[in-house]
């Protein structure tokens, strides 16, 4: 061993060390190795930055842009809605499914495009079902790495030890060859992760209860009495108001009741004082019951049901908001009429407090006053335009369902045809995975399926340094010989003991090394010492290189041993020891059922 291959492993050691104790950012401790090795001069500036370049990193970066794409476009929410119908709020049935759906992805895809497919999805069905993400973002990452041991194509080590069968001039492994122990490691693997998450992950729902509950849409309309109904109410020519504008109807001051929205087309459009009433108009209008009751009797409006889908419907289209009156606001001294509130907003001001007190008059002639507090229904998109009118407004509230909107939903099927091209492309190895991810990324943009801004504020900085920092290790290890060293000593080590001896510690070999370097290219590596020790013992290659395969595939213990575990550490909150926790105890059992099944299936 000579002094630059003791450096990096001690260098590694150091890292790693950092890494568990979590007294420092793992993006900083990243960004330590690489000036480490670039002041030892193991490696040069571009060797050392190359990580900033690598196609991993373009390759995470661009299916971050794709995830918030899906997002943004309500894509997300849409599927965490479908699974909910399916498994309701039940944790467990939300866990099995969820990994079995991503492993049935990553079998035949990207792990790390799955991961990042459902990562918005996993948030919006955890805040639904009140659920820490934590609870099931992990589980969702480990089940992508299983999903890749049920095919060839699953995942790059697969496709290395059969190309290694290949030059070796034996027959590869088919397509399904690895589906029977795969599915054994998948079904053993969610059974583990489901009842050990509950003990070893963190749960983020129990911390912060004494922060402030953010507000429901119910909630709101509770504390401004506005408990009555919501009637949807068909305008038709018979109707004295048809024709008229919501000014000149004047509902407000007539029947005590508000017109929050006005279905035309079966589109729902914005509620201003110059809207003409027409005939055929669906009205939605709020109100206590003897007041709807007044105004769909006299206005000769015919009363329709609405349905639980419109429902829906309704509350992803239109929300609420409470407003309060800053003292420097232009608003102060004028009345709702005086400004023409709703025209020059698009809202519709529902209630109106004034030291805490609900004002009970006709709220729309009173001058208004510093301090007072106005409860205002629109489009979602106008209620987020106030957040930019700070001179004016200070937002009090906005409710928990803004959360769940998606500003972009018309855009939703541009995003699933980019999703589709981009798995299609990916799964044929039409172009490189990084090319296809890049051109779906650009395409979410170029559509308007989300802005320039919000494609860089999803992408999480702290997971690409992370990555960046720790893949010039990798060469470091590669370009002393690291690796290599290791592997003949353990091979030599054990080949005296037996097969099932070497397949352990090929096993544990390869399953170390994927905790911190390319698991393509720890295979790269490690498959041709597989071979050579086989021959060496005179045992069939094929329950080795199957082995190094599997082992390859269980990089679940570190941040950093796979993109898809990169993938879930921001938006889960973990800790390099959460990683540790559930990984290591789920690395032994693979390695037990491999040990067991592979002979058996391919005998030695």
């Amino acid at each position: 061993m000579n002094f630059e291959m003791l450096f990096v492993f001690v260098l590694l050691f150091v890292v790693v060390a950092l890494f568990v104790s979590d007294k420092v950012r793992l993006d900083v401790v990243a960004v330590g190795a690489i000036l480490a090795l670039l002041l030892s001069g193991l490696l040069s500036p571009t060797e050392a930055l190359s990580g900033f370049g690598d196609p991993v990193l373009l390759l995470i970066a661009g299916l971050f842009i794709v995830g918030e794409g899906l997002f943004k476009t309500g894509i997300a929410f849409a599927v965490g809605d479908w699974l909910m119908g399916v498994a309701g709020t039940n944790e467990l049935k939300l866990t099995v499914m969820l990994m079995l759906v991503v492993a049935g992805l990553s079998a035949f895809m990207s792990s790390t495009g799955a991961v990042a497919i459902f990562i918005p999805i996993v948030l919006s069905l955890a805040a639904k079902a009140d659920i820490a993400p934590s609870q099931l973002l992990m589980p969702i990452s480990i089940a992508a790495l299983l999903g890749g041991m049920l095919t060839l194509i699953g995942t790059p080590p697969n496709l290395i030890v059969s190309t290694q069968l290949e030059r070796e001039g034996l027959e590869p492994f088919s397509f399904f060859s690895f589906a029977p122990i795969g599915l054994v490691i998948l079904i053993v693997g969610i059974v583990y992760v489901v009842i050990a998450k509950k003990y070893l992950l963190p749960n983020q729902s129990s911390k912060g209860k004494t922060k402030r509950k953010k507000q429901t849409l119910k909630d709101m309309v509770v504390a401004y009495n506005l408990e009555g109904e919501m009637l949807r109410l068909k305008l038709d020519n018979a109707s004295g108001i048809v024709n008229q504008t919501i000014e000149e109807a004047k509902l407000l001051s007539r029947y005590n009741t508000m017109v929050i929205g006005i279905e035309r087309n079966n589109l729902l459009i914005p509620v201003r004082s110059s809207t003409k009433l027409k005939s055929g108009d669906f009205l939605l209008v709020a109100g206590a019951e003897l007041a709807l009751s007044s105004l769909y009797t006299n206005e000769k409006l015919e009363k329709i049901s609405i349905a639980d889908y419109q429902v829906k419907r309704i509350k992803k289209e239109l929300g609420l908001a409470e407003v309060m009156m800053t003292p420097k606001s232009t608003l102060i001294s004028n009345s709702l009429i005086d400004l023409n509130f709703r025209q020059h907003h698009n809202l519709t001001v529902l209630g109106v407090k004034r030291m805490g007190k609900l004002l009970e008059e006709d709220f729309s002639n009173v001058a208004l006053e510093f301090g007072d507090t106005l409860l205002v229904a629109g489009a979602w998109k106008d209620i987020a335009l106030l957040q930019e009118v700070s001179d004016d407004f200070l937002i009090l509230d906005l409710p928990k369902e803004l959360e769940e909107v998606s500003p972009n939903r018309e855009k939703a099927p541009y995003a699933l045809g980019i999703l589709g091209i981009m798995l299609l492309l990916m799964t044929f190895n039409l172009v490189p995975s990084v090319t296809a991810v890049l051109l779906a990324a650009l395409a979410m943009v170029i559509t308007g399926a989300l802005s320039m801004n919000d494609a860089y504020r999803s992408l999480n900085a702290q997971s690409l340094v992370l990555i960046a920092g720790m893949l010039p290790m990798a060469i470091a290890l590669d370009k002393t010989g690291g690796v290599l060293f290791i592997a003949n000593a353990l091979v030599e080590g054990l080949g005296d003991y037996g097969p099932f001896a070497l397949m352990a510690g090929l096993f544990i070999l390869t399953s170390i090394f994927s905790q911190f370097i390319s698991n393509t290219a720890t295979t790269v590596l490690v498959a041709p010492i597989a071979v050579a020790a086989a021959s060496a013992l005179d045992v069939s290659v094929y329950p080795i290189l199957m082995t190094v395969a599997i082992a390859a595939s269980t990089a679940f213990a570190t941040p950093v041993a796979s993109p898809v575990n990169t993938l879930v550490l921001g938006p889960g909150g973990y800790k390099f020891i959460d990683y540790v926790k559930m990984g290591v105890p789920l690395q032994v059992i693979v390695m037990i059922i491999t040990l067991l099944a592979v002979p058996v299936l391919f005998p030695l």
